[in-house]
C-alpha cells in the first residue's frame, strides 16, 4: 500500500495536483488534511496514519511534513512553480548526476537542463547517481565541478532530503 500512496503523492505533489483538487501554497505546502479528504473523494483509499508511514519509510525521503506536523509537500522534482524557501549554500566541491548515455552528446553540447522540471538534480554521491540515471537506460555518472560554478556565481540549494538543486550546468562544468 505504502508504494501505492507514494507514487499518488508523488503525482499530485511535484506534478498534477489537480488530479485530486488540493492546491498548494507559494511554498508548495498543503494541509494533510485536506490532500486526504481530497484523496478519498477522488478513490484514494489513504488514512493520516498511512500517509505518515509512507512518508517516513520513502527510500528516496521524497516527502516533507511541516514541523507543526500539519502540512506536506514535495521535497523537490516540482515540475510546477514553486520556492521552495531554500537559501543557496555553498556545494561540495564535486557533484554528481546520472544520465543515460544516449544523452550525453547533447549534455557536451548544451549542458544540462532541468527540463521539465523547476532544477537539475545532483547527488552528493556516485551510488545516488547511478540509482537515478538508471531509470533512463545505459547510466553514465557524470561529475560537476561544483565548486568552480559556485566560484562563478551560480547559485546551489540544498533539498530537505538532500538532493542538491541548480538551474543549469553548462558542459565546461562536467566530466566523466
Amino acid at each position: 500500500m505504502s508504494k501505492e500512496i507514494s507514487k499518488m503523492l508523488s503525482l499530485v505533489l511535484h506534478h498534477t495536483l489537480e488530479r485530486i483538487g488540493i492546491t498548494l501554497d507559494q511554498n508548495g505546502w498543503t494541509e494533510i488534511k485536506h490532500l486526504i479528504s481530497k484523496a478519498k473523494k477522488t478513490g484514494y483509499k489513504l488514512s493520516l496514519e498511512e500517509l505518515l508511514e509512507t512518508v517516513r519509510t520513502n527510500d528516496k525521503q521524497r516527502f516533507t511534513i511541516s514541523k507543526d506536523g500539519r502540512k506536506i509537500r514535495a521535497a523537490q522534482g516540482h515540475s510546477i512553480d514553486i520556492d521552495l524557501a531554500l537559501d543557496p549554500i555553498e556545494p561540495p566541491e564535486i557533484l554528481f548526476h546520472g544520465t543515460a548515455s544516449a544523452n550525453l552528446n547533447s549534455i557536451f553540447e548544451m549542458g544540462i537542463h532541468s527540463a521539465k522540471r523547476q532544477y537539475v538534480h545532483l547527488s552528493s554521491n556516485e551510488e545516488t547517481a547511478l540509482k537515478v540515471g538508471g531509470r533512463h537506460g545505459k547510466v553514465i555518472v557524470l561529475q560537476i565541478n561544483t565548486r568552480q560554478m559556485f566560484k562563478e556565481g551560480l547559485k546551489f540549494f540544498k533539498a530537505d532530503n538532500g538532493v542538491w538543486l541548480t538551474d543549469h550546468i553548462l558542459p565546461k562544468y562536467i566530466s566523466f
